[in-house]
């Protein structure tokens, strides 16, 4: 398998004289299997190199799969500009979270309407289906390519990829769900030491990898300033990847603030600090035209499973947000109401009660509250046979480590900190609601 780096860069495209090296145009990762199948892995401005590539060296017709962690505008803005879309015969499949706001489609073709581009969406020669995915295992141009959601403030997948005896994913943009990685009771370095059960998940997606390429935009320094952004630093990745066993980690998603300089800089840091875990993992920063070929035998490739998804209800689902404060259930309100139902309580006992009238999809839950508490409430739901898959997000000021483990302990499904974002609570939300197969029955393959 081959993969190769067209853009690396994060956020805004920063070609010059400093950024010579690593590269400035926005994200765009091909991989080729040895088969032929073509992956690419977002499209940004490095896409417009990759298609001229293409269209001088691939076979014709030319056939691809786009494969969008997410489109924010940094991840699609080469997608007009990708030549093979314009020539007749040409054949792509584009992939991409679904589920929340507008089609795919839609989004591709509002960057493209006369008012910013010359030529509309429709208009494009070349054959294109859309196919909208969640969490799961998916068969893509006969290949197996496991999603997950990512912690971004957009709804974002990250893809595994398992092929010619190889484990390759591609993970931006995501951030860490808590800023403690490793519990106070157990030895650091392992998956089972992990404390945030959503950084925990995010290992074991990595577990084994031959490649891993992934996000890590920032150093440490400069996260606590950029938190609820949606993006790691490369001490957060070479962690989790050293604890999840992976051979290679690609680090991407350079910052437009980081010349050259910073980035070799950053480089050796983190080279340094897979060296100290001992295990032999190779840590680099991509850069553009970045060449890396991945082997390895089928008997030595791990593979994992991630419960696949199936298609909400046609109802509106349920959420019934559960805060003393009467602004945290405004900005819940304002965050989900568009896409849901959303009912209010304003203490445990409300919440008890409401739930006797109407069984929610999910409960949004404080933790600190009058007449009865969240960790309360969560025993009283898991005592109760009705109400003990309803699944739990914790909404609270206490980011200790104490109440992470304590809520995870007592059921909670994820565990997001105040303050939050809109964008950021949407995502969670979604990210919950799609992996509670619970209710609606176990899916098949997409």
């Amino acid at each position: 398998m081959r993969v190769r780096f067209w853009g690396t860069r994060g956020s805004i495209a920063t070609p010059g004289g400093s950024t010579v090296h690593f590269g400035g145009n926005t994200l765009c990762v091909e991989l080729l299997t040895n088969a032929g199948q073509r992956l690419i892995f977002d499209c940004g401005t490095g896409a417009r190199a990759l298609g001229l590539d293409l269209m001088a060296n691939a076979p014709k017709p030319i056939r691809g799969n786009i494969m969008l962690s997410h489109t924010h505008w940094d991840h699609i803005q080469g997608f007009p500009f990708f030549t093979p879309l314009f020539v007749p015969g040409n054949e792509f499949r584009i992939c991409a979270p679904g589920g929340v706001g507008p089609s795919l489609a839609d989004v591709l073709g509002g960057q493209m309407e006369y008012a910013y581009f010359p030529v509309e969406l429709s208009q494009l020669p070349a054959k294109i289906a859309y196919c909208e995915l969640t969490e799961g295992v998916h068969e893509i141009d006969g290949l197996r390519v496991v999603t997950q959601y990512l912690n971004h403030p957009a709804t974002t997948l990250g893809y595994r990829v398992e092929a010619d005896g190889v484990a390759v994913l591609y993970l931006s943009d995501h951030e860490p769900f808590s800023e403690t990685l490793w519990r106070a009771d157990a030895k650091p370095g392992s998956i089972d030491a992990i404390l945030h059960a959503g950084d925990r998940r995010h290992a074991e997606f990595m577990l084994g990898a031959d490649l891993v390429i992934h996000d890590a935009q920032y150093t440490p320094a400069e996260y606590p300033a950029k938190k609820n952004w949606g993006h790691s630093t490369y001490q957060y990745v070479v962690e989790l990847a050293a604890a999840a066993e992976v051979r290679r980690v690609a680090l991407i998603h350079h910052d437009p603030l980081h010349d050259d300089a910073k980035v070799r800089e950053i480089e050796t840091l983190a080279k340094a600090l897979a060296a100290e875990h001992g295990k032999g993992m190779q840590v680099f920063c991509a850069y553009e035209g970045g060449d890396v070929s991945v082997a390895g035998a089928q008997e030595d490739m791990v593979s994992v499973s991630v419960a696949s998804t199936v298609t909400a209800p046609e109802r509106t689902m349920r959420i019934l947000v559960v805060d003393d404060d009467a602004n945290v259930r405004l900005l819940a309100q304002a965050a989900l109401s568009k896409a849901y139902t959303v009912v209010e309580a304003e203490d445990g006992e409300q919440c008890l009660t409401e739930i006797q009238n109407m069984v929610p999809d999910l409960i949004v839950l404080d933790l600190k509250m009058p007449k009865m508490g969240g960790f309360e409430v969560l025993e009283k739901l898991r005592a109760h046979t009705a109400f003990a898959d309803i699944p739990v997000l914790i909404l609270t000021a206490y980011g200790d480590e104490g109440s992470t483990r304590a809520g995870f302990d007592a059921g909670a499904v994820d565990f997001l900190t105040k303050p939050f974002t809109i964008p950021q609570l949407n995502s969670r939300v979604h990210a919950c609601l799609t992996r509670n197969k619970v209710r609606y029955g176990e899916p098949g393959m997409t």
